[in-house]
C-alpha cells in the first residue's frame, strides 16, 4: 500500500512510535518534504544510525525535500533513475524523489516537486541551519514544465512541500490554521505551482510546510501528523502534534 505523511523533520522518537507501527511489509511511504536529512535527532539516535535502523524495516521510505534539508549533504548522495525519474539513494529502502521527477509507484503516475522558505531563515547559519538550494532555481521549474508537457499534463498524484499560491490564500483565511499569505520569499514557487494546478489533470495533490491537516479544494491535502493512503487520500492514522 502507498501512504504519504507530513514533515518528520529529523525526529527518530515521532518516526518510532507513530509512523513504524503502522507500516507493514511491501508499505510504501512519502514523507511530503522537511524529512530533515541533517538534521535527525531524537532518544540519541544519531541520522545514519537511524538510517542503519531504517533499513531493517521491511517498508519503503520516500520523501521530497522541504525548506528543512541539509542540501549540502543531500547532494553527496549517489543519483540513480528508479520507477522512471531520478532520486538520491539514501539507503536499501529510502529514496528522495528529485524535483520536477514523474515516477510509477504501483500504477500511480506521481509528479513531485520539492522546496520551500524557510520563515526563520533570520535565526539560521547559512551552511549549518540554512542552505539557498531550498527554493528551486530556474533549471528545476524548466525541468518540471518539461516533465509534464512530455506526460500531456496528465498525472495521477502530486506531491509538492509548499502549497500553489491560491491554496495558500485558501489555507489563510481558515482562521484555525494560522498561516500567513503571500510570504513574498516563496512567491516564485507558489505561483509555478498556480500554473501547474491549471495546467495538470489531477487525482489527488498532497503537500507538508504549514503543519496542518485540512482537506481543502480541488483535490489538495495539507499534511501533518497524519497518514493518508496515497491513492484515496483516505485518513489512517492520526497523532499529537509534536512541533
Amino acid at each position: 500500500m502507498l501512504y504519504t505523511t507530513g514533515d518528520t523533520h529529523g525526529n527518530a522518537i515521532r518516526w518510532k512510535s507513530e509512523i513504524d507501527p503502522y507500516l507493514k511489509e511491501g508499505d510504501t511511504i512519502i514523507v511530503n518534504g522537511d524529512f530533515g536529512i541533517g538534521f535527525w535527532e531524537g532518544g540519541g539516535t544519531g541520522q545514519q544510525k537511524f538510517f542503519d535502523w531504517m533499513q531493517t524495516r521491511p517498508y519503503m521510505v520516500l520523501f521530497i525535500d522541504g525548506n528543512h534539508e541539509n542540501f549540502d549533504l543531500l547532494e553527496v548522495y549517489p543519483k540513480e533513475k528508479w520507477n522512471g525519474g531520478w532520486t538520491h539513494v539514501i539507503g536499501t529502502n529510502i529514496r528522495h524523489l528529485m524535483r520536477g521527477e514523474l515516477f510509477n509507484l504501483e500504477g500511480l503516475r506521481v509528479f513531485v516537486f520539492g522546496g520551500g522558505f524557510s520563515l526563520d531563515k533570520a535565526m539560521r547559519i547559512e551552511g549549518y541551519s540554512w542552505w539557498k538550494q531550498e527554493m528551486p532555481d530556474e533549471t528545476e521549474y524548466a525541468h518540471g514544465r518539461e516533465t509534464l508537457k512530455k506526460a500531456d499534463h496528465e498525472v495521477d498524484i502530486i506531491l509538492t512541500h509548499t502549497a500553489p499560491a491560491e491554496s495558500v490564500y485558501y489555507l489563510s483565511k481558515l482562521r484555525r490554521t494560522g498561516i500567513e499569505d503571500d510570504v513574498a520569499e516563496e512567491r516564485e514557487l507558489t505561483w509555478f505551482l498556480d500554473e501547474v494546478a491549471h495546467k495538470t489533470s489531477y487525482d489527488r495533490w498532497y503537500f507538508g510546510h504549514f503543519h496542518v491537516d485540512e482537506e481543502i479544494w480541488r483535490n489538495q491535502i495539507a499534511t501533518s501528523d497524519t497518514i493518508r493512503e496515497l491513492k484515496t487520500g483516505k485518513l489512517v492514522r492520526q497523532w499529537p502534534r509534536y512541533n
